[in-house]
């Protein structure tokens, strides 16, 4: 049986900060992220299946990403949890959609927690592949399941 990649594409609007930083990002700014995810599999052998041939349908695969990822982080600001905590009541007390992480809240850490959400998230059959996360039209960070085991 053949083993297969299957990708979709997401994109979402969200706002990050970098902590002590010495550039234009220490200022609250926005991205609009495009996202494509990459799994591994074998397809559906099941002759009395509907889904023979399918590795995952892609409307279940668009509901796993946008249920757990897209639908939390799109329109949120994402900031370090070593933040001024005067800052983090004012932004918790202000606005809905605030994601308080422990790491720097860069392309290249948040693939890495993109990684680690999604391969929680799959269903059993499936691997990730891969990922690649554009900040913006001509930059991206990757990360690959054979260089992160």
């Amino acid at each position: 049986m053949a083993i297969l990649r299957l990708t979709r594409v997401f994109s979402f609007d969200m706002a990050h900060v970098l902590l002590n930083y010495h550039g234009k990002c220490k200022n609250i700014h926005g991205h609009t992220y495009r996202l494509e995810v990459t799994v591994k599999g074998t397809p559906c052998n099941d002759e009395a299946s509907p889904k023979k041939g399918m590795l995952i349908d892609f409307s279940d695969f668009k509901k796993l990403i946008q249920d757990d990822i897209i639908s939390v982080w799109d329109h949120a600001l994402m900031i370090h949890q070593d933040s001024d905590p005067v800052l983090l009541d004012a932004l918790k007390s202000n606005y809905e959609n605030i994601i308080i992480v422990p790491f720097q809240p860069t392309t290249e850490n948040m693939i890495c927690e993109l990684a680690n959400i999604i391969k929680k998230i799959l269903p059993a059959d499936l691997q990730l592949f891969s990922l690649r996360l554009y900040e913006t039209e001509k930059s991206y960070a990757e990360w690959y399941a054979s260089e992160n085991a």
